[in-house]
């Protein structure tokens, strides 16, 4: 049997898309938002089929290749990922954004998740790309995260109907400053789940660890770095050593996806795990996360928000942490190996099930360039 043969019709019409695209190339802005950056696209520019999206964004990014060297990507889960932006048809909502985290040495695309980080840029490509005309000094978009069903609000400057990038925020783990975004979340209580706690519980006990499962905005895996035998003050490098620590991590956090009603995540990139420790560097929280496997250099956003929801609430794991933070604080400060994030969280933890009033976060963004980008054939 020839290869030919054995070639569907869906096949050749994969390959004729890719070979129209790696002729004429797709329109594509390259952003920086918070710690991440990606590829930005209009879904009006990418195939409606969702198989042959992403075999096309696969072949932009250079997935699979662990250096992504023929591609857009730039070698880490941080810099391989996509934005998708297209009006939206909600009432009182300006824009639908659709998050994929792709692979890099395995050809893998996820829409289970939420990007904190990358939605920090949204709103400027919609501005950019005019989806949306902005007038006066500052800009506030209403986006839907397709991913989740959530919705955020990104406000940012505005100068002569277009993005301001420059300004006076600092964020951990970015070079220099920028212009503030303020990330405010709704309806992020069961991003991907049956709801907050979404086993149930407060805690379980996996393989000896005691952990939280949380679900604000991201599936989460809570655990005190002690219960890994880790201080968790390690550095990033440390634990990406560590592969009998990397195993443990991806063991606890699939069978907890099972708790969590996710089923088989081996290869998805949710459930994140979050160890927690006592502060050590003026905040409230010291954090290192994993994503999924892979130790994370700082933390996302929604990783953040969901494992400091988790500690607001008694019965938790890592709420003992919480016991020195003032009565009534809102605005959390987490440490994490590349600095600090802040993190503003409404709680009433008193309700049963305690119910998230807002969740908001501050962060920067930046263009990077705008062109045309062109798949491996």
């Amino acid at each position: 049997m020839t290869e030919r043969s054995t070639r569907t019709a869906a096949d050749d019409a994969a390959a004729a898309v890719v070979e129209s695209f790696g002729t004429a190339g797709v329109r594509c802005v390259w952003m920086r938002g918070g710690t991440s950056k990606g590829a930005f696209f209009l879904a009006e520019d990418l195939p409606s089929d969702s198989a042959t999206r992403d075999d096309l964004l696969l072949r932009i990014m250079g997935t699979p290749d662990p250096r992504q060297i023929d591609g857009l990507g730039g070698a880490t889960s941080l810099t391989s990922k996509v934005a998708v932006v297209s009006p939206s048809a909600l009432p009182g909502i300006d824009i639908d954004y659709l998050f994929l985290q792709l692979g890099v040495d395995e050809p893998t695309v996820s829409e289970k998740q939420n990007c904190g980080n990358i939605l920090a840029a949204v709103g400027q490509f919609a501005v950019e790309t005019g989806l949306l005309t902005a007038t006066g000094d500052t800009c506030q978009v209403r986006i839907h995260m397709v991913n989740s069903g959530g919705i955020a609000a990104a406000t940012f400057p505005v100068r002569a109907g277009r993005p301001v990038y420059e300004g006076d925020i600092g964020i951990d783990g970015v070079p220099g400053t920028a212009a503030g975004v303020l990330l405010s979340f709704e309806n992020t209580a069961g991003s991907a789940t049956s709801g907050l706690y979404p086993t149930g519980r407060l805690s379980d006990s996996i393989d000896g660890v005691e952990i939280t499962c949380v679900d604000n905005g991201m599936p989460v895996v809570v655990a005190q770095a002690r219960s890994f035998g880790l201080t968790g003050y390690e550095t990033h490098t440390d634990l990406a050593g560590d592969a009998a620590l990397l195993e443990r991590v991806d063991s606890v956090r699939r069978k907890a996806a099972q708790l969590m009603g996710l089923g088989d995540v081996s290869e998805s990139s949710v459930p994140k795990t979050v160890l927690v420790a006592q502060a050590r560097d003026g905040g409230q929280v010291c954090t290192r996360s994993f994503i999924p496997v892979r130790p994370h250099t700082s933390i996302g956003v929604f990783a953040a928000i969901s494992a400091v929801t988790a500690m607001m609430t008694p019965g938790t794991v890592g709420h003992d942490l919480t016991a020195d933070w003032p009565d009534g604080l809102s605005r959390v400060d987490v440490e994490h190996p590349s600095g600090h994030l802040l993190v503003d969280i409404d709680l009433d933890a008193t309700s049963t099930p305690p119910h998230v009033r807002t969740a908001g976060v501050v962060r920067t963004a930046r263009k990077l360039f705008a062109g045309r980008a062109f798949p491996r054939l």
